[in-house]
């Protein structure tokens, strides 16, 4: 899992069927080596832009929109409210 925060919305007219219905947002790494990367995430509980999110990636993506060939490889899974320092 990633966390990021989403910086704008995507929007495209042409798409595989299968994406048809999902939110399409751009979103920004936040920490560890990939930090400042953008990638393309599918939005599934309604988050906006500022927010900071939590995203799953891969196969664990796919599972979350409930069908395995979907053509996508990141999901928000959750919106950060805090973090907190482990000492």
């Amino acid at each position: 899992m990633l966390t990021a925060r989403l910086v704008d919305n995507i929007w495209a007219t042409r798409k595989a069927e299968s994406l048809s219905g999902f939110k399409l947002m751009l979103a920004e790494i936040i920490g560890g080596r990939s930090d400042g990367e953008r990638l393309v995430v599918v939005d599934i509980i309604s988050a906006g832009i500022g927010d900071r999110v939590i995203i799953s990636t891969g196969s664990g993506a796919r599972r979350m929109l409930g069908d395995d060939s979907v053509p996508v490889d990141a999901v928000v899974v959750g919106i950060i409210d805090e973090t907190c320092q482990i000492e």
